[in-house]
């Protein structure tokens, strides 16, 4: 994309999945978009197409992931890609400020945050820090339920559902956390969406509907 090119939420979510596409296919496209001459462009103003939310995780590198270059994509990472006021800001920030006309809250498998999570909700630590405990009193209420299912006989299974689980609250309170975002949703304007990315595959799982 280019400087005034309109993009569409379904062409922006269409870019990530053939992206991704190369790089869990080791296809990747050339490296043109981290040039010089494509850093210099960019010193002037951005246009990213897409917003990411994703996990902090040093594996999941939403550019590369995605096999995208600079000013492609507006990057906002936390551990357990949670939603929190700062990260719905940002959110309305690029959304309003660049016209990124999609949002991607991007979770992984084995994700730590969960993994804490389901270990605080069956042995609470008494020296977890406060910081910490912030990060694990929001996944908490998408996976604790999950505790009281067969699930919790099965670790695997448990945390694959966990990650999903968190993955889609942290959509819901994206399109329901903000005004700015809710209208701009309502104007068909921007999309938010889920997905998980395969640690064993390089695959993202796009969950569009939930």
């Amino acid at each position: 994309m280019r400087r005034g090119q309109i993009i569409s939420p379904q062409d922006a979510l269409k870019r990530l999945i053939e992206g991704n596409k190369q790089f869990a296919t080791d296809t990747r496209a050339s490296d043109a978009f981290v040039t010089r001459a494509r850093r210099l462009e960019l010193t002037k103003t951005q246009e990213p197409f897409a917003i990411v939310l994703g996990c902090s995780d040093s594996r999941v590198p939403a550019e590369i992931v995605f096999d995208q270059g600079l000013g492609d994509l507006f990057v906002i990472r936390v551990a357990g890609n949670i939603v929190a006021p700062s990260q719905i800001g940002s959110v309305e920030f690029a959304a309003a400020r660049f016209g990124s006309p999609l949002v991607v809250v991007l979770g992984h498998s084995q994700c730590g945050a969960i993994l804490a999570t389901l270990e605080e909700l069956r042995r609470p630590s008494e020296n977890q820090s406060r910081n910490l405990q912030s990060i694990v009193d929001r996944v908490r209420p998408s996976v604790e339920t999950l505790l009281e299912t067969e699930l919790a006989n099965d670790e695997d299974a448990l945390v694959r559902s966990a990650v999903r689980a968190n993955i889609r609250a942290s959509v819901q309170q994206l399109r329901h956390g903000s005004q700015i975002i809710e209208q701009m949703i309502q104007d068909e304007r921007l999309v938010v969406v889920g997905a998980e990315y395969s640690l064993d595959t390089g695959v993202v799982d796009f969950f569009v509907n939930g």
